[in-house]
């Protein structure tokens, strides 16, 4: 396994900050993070500004409801506490369906939800430089995904928060990117593992070991 040239979290073994025994590494991001960086980033959370109500509905759905509810029913909890009421979904086209059945269980639950399709502007992939050969099914029609347009179209129906519903790789960058609302994902997308990536990881060292095969790595 390639070591890194400079650790991380990733390659901390004390988990000091979490558990606070007083034995971080040297290494410790954390500790190297200069104490008055440390000190106006906890300020944030303090009072009554925006990512301190983010913070504490977060904390609060968290410690509530660990371990009792989902993702669909925590993002409602998690809604309804930041005093969310408008809620966007950005959607994959090939998950319509399961933004639909959100969609249904946002207005049983009193919200007012808004589906924005990933293929708004029916944008030909070749008008945005993409080559023909590079489509799914080259020689004819295929629109290209537009997360900007997603996000500039829930800006306008001044979403009070954005939930992502299988945006792909990248697109998704590019909708939280524009989005003026608080943004987070409900599913995904990882078409091979039926939208779990986290399998990926779990099976590395059996099934899925060529994820740690580093001449694929490199060739990707």
């Amino acid at each position: 396994m390639t070591k890194p040239a400079e650790p991380t979290c990733s390659e901390c073994g004390q988990l000091d900050c979490y558990h606070q025994r007083g034995n971080p590494p040297a290494f410790c991001v954390g500790k190297q993070t200069a104490p008055e960086v440390v000190e106006e980033v906890a300020e944030r959370y303090r009072g009554e500004g925006p990512d301190a109500v983010l913070a504490r509905a977060s904390a609060e759905v968290e410690g509530t409801y660990y371990g009792k509810l989902n993702r669909v029913e925590e993002t409602l909890a998690f809604a309804r506490r930041i005093g969310a009421h408008r809620i966007g979904i950005a959607t994959c086209v090939g998950l319509i369906e399961e933004a639909r059945l959100f969609a249904t269980i946002l207005r049983r639950g009193g919200f007012d939800p808004q589906t924005v399709l990933c293929k708004i502007g029916g944008l030909d992939k070749t008008e945005i430089g993409v080559p023909d050969a590079h489509k799914i099914k080259p020689g004819g029609f295929e629109a290209c995904c537009n997360p900007v347009l997603q996000a500039v179209a829930l800006n306008a129906k001044k979403t009070d928060l954005n939930v992502l519903i299988g945006l792909c790789v990248g697109h998704d960058a590019l909708f939280y990117k524009h989005s003026d609302a608080p943004v987070t994902t409900l599913i995904t997308k990882d078409r091979v593992l039926g939208h779990n990536p986290a399998a990926a990881l779990y099976t590395a060292k059996s099934y899925g070991k060529r994820v740690l095969d580093e001449d694929r790595l490199k060739d990707l």
